[in-house]
């Protein structure tokens, strides 16, 4: 039993969970300390706050509120639930745009730009073609389906060819990644808001919300929800989180089981080695970037066409969280496509658990940010974790075998007569027996 925990420990997969995993828990336990200390300094909270704010951090997704008595009662909440997989919808995606650039080399800082521009280009083609079923237009007569597809799509392309820039200038002008992706995100915000500002996309229908774009669901467009708004009834979730997870699935598949993958991560490896191979390393770079900046855009697509989000266009002096957040998603699940969906999930569920803290205590849902914060900074380091839990195993297998060191000798020079013997018995002379064999010239062999 213990030989095989040995062999499952030694593994590079349990490793890196491993320290997933422990970022998590010192991430937790940090914000738990946060609420600690914040409980004593101020009068008006006190301890039985504490205890309140630290079940909410670790079990927040599961507060259904509080009891007759005011204490705080928890079961399974649909609506958390299904909100926390609405949320995850978008960090899914990011992070696997995080996740390809990094398999090949590349750190795509870019996810907001690119999902900016597949924002703008999704909003345009489901509320620019007219559906049997809008509100905006009299005539229409295009099956809604058939525009939030086109409109998934559009967003894809968008955030390809957005993506393709930095790629462009990386692999012929080496220019560095983190650089373009930066400029990007920026003229990106600025083109969004100047496109929205002279469109007629922004809604005059409802009173004080001119800032934002109408709902794809004016147009009739939106996210079918296959069942799921029953099972998590009064939550926003659709068939979206599905349309991530599959995705996901193919992402895996394309990067560990193709050639393109192998190739992809070839260039990642060694540019210069896999060139020398016959590997077209620029058109790599180039096409890392492009599916990058697919997936980002992918991400706002989704989260967009779920008919019941509105985006606020003047995006010029701010960028996308969900861009930034696919960072850590990724890092956590040391860009292992699978992992991605459990880390994107997680990530989600500490903003749930931040709003349930904000609703039910007189606590601040930003030391869930505090949280995350932590969590990436360890998750940076997974690298260090990793080589610290196999410096302990080492160290764990050195006191064994220096625990019993009579033992020990006796078992090498029984190791060390038996190889002696073998040796003899191969030369073709008896173990006890010296023979000429065992010299040549007066030296012994």
């Amino acid at each position: 039993m213990k030989e095989k925990l040995a062999r499952f420990y030694a593994k590079d997969g349990t490793k890196t969970v491993l320290s997933s995993v422990l970022s998590i828990i010192i991430g937790m336990v940090v914000g738990s300390i946060i609420i600690l200390l914040v409980g004593i300094s101020n009068k008006s909270l006190g301890l039985s706050s504490v205890g309140e704010g630290i079940q909410l951090v670790f079990g927040g997704l599961f507060s259904t509120g509080r009891s007759a008595a005011g204490s705080l009662t928890f079961g399974f909440n649909s609506t958390n639930f299904g909100n926390m997989l609405f949320r995850a919808t978008p960090l899914i995606l990011t992070g696997l745009s995080v996740a390809i650039a990094y398999k090949t080399g590349l750190f795509n800082i870019g996810a907001p730009g690119q999902y900016l521009i597949g924002t703008a280009a999704t909003l345009f083609v489901a509320l620019k073609i007219p559906t049997g079923s809008s509100t905006l237009y009299e005539n229409g007569g295009v099956p809604a389906p058939l525009v939030w597809l086109l409109a998934f799509l559009a967003g894809m392309l968008a955030g390809a060819l957005w993506g393709a820039i930095p790629g462009l200038v990386k692999a012929y002008l080496n220019i560095n990644e983190v650089l373009a992706c930066i400029m990007c995100n920026w003229i990106a915000a600025n083109l969004v808001t100047w496109i929205f500002e002279g469109s007629t996309l922004c809604n005059t229908i409802e009173s004080g919300k001119t800032g934002y774009i109408y709902k794809t669901s004016y147009n009739g467009v939106a996210t079918a929800k296959l069942g799921l708004d029953k099972i998590f009834s009064g939550s926003q979730v659709n068939a979206g989180i599905l349309v991530a997870i599959v995705l996901a699935i193919l992402v895996y598949i394309l990067m560990d089981k193709t050639t393109m993958g192998y190739q992809l991560k070839a260039c990642g490896s060694n540019r210069h080695s896999a060139r020398y191979a016959g590997i077209a390393d620029k058109r790599n770079i180039v096409l890392s970037m492009a599916l990058a900046g697919a997936l980002a855009g992918a991400g706002a697509s989704l989260y967009y066409l779920s008919g019941n989000t509105e985006f606020f266009w003047s995006t010029y002096q701010s960028l996308p969280d969900a861009g930034f957040n696919g960072i850590p998603v990724a890092l956590l699940a040391s860009c292992n496509p699978i992992g991605v969906i459990f880390t994107g999930c997680f990530m989600s569920m500490l903003d749930i658990c931040g709003l349930q803290l904000t609703n039910l205590t007189a606590y601040n849902e930003y030391i869930t940010d505090v949280i995350i914060a932590v969590i990436v900074y360890l998750s940076a380091f997974a690298l260090l974790i990793r080589m610290l839990l196999t410096s302990k195993k080492s160290s764990a297998h050195e006191e064994n075998a220096n625990a019993d060191p009579e033992n020990n000798g006796d078992a090498a020079a029984d190791a060390g007569g038996k190889t002696a013997g073998e040796n003899q018995t191969v030369l073709g002379t008896d173990p006890d027996t010296v023979s000429a064999a065992d010299t040549k010239g007066g030296e012994t062999l």
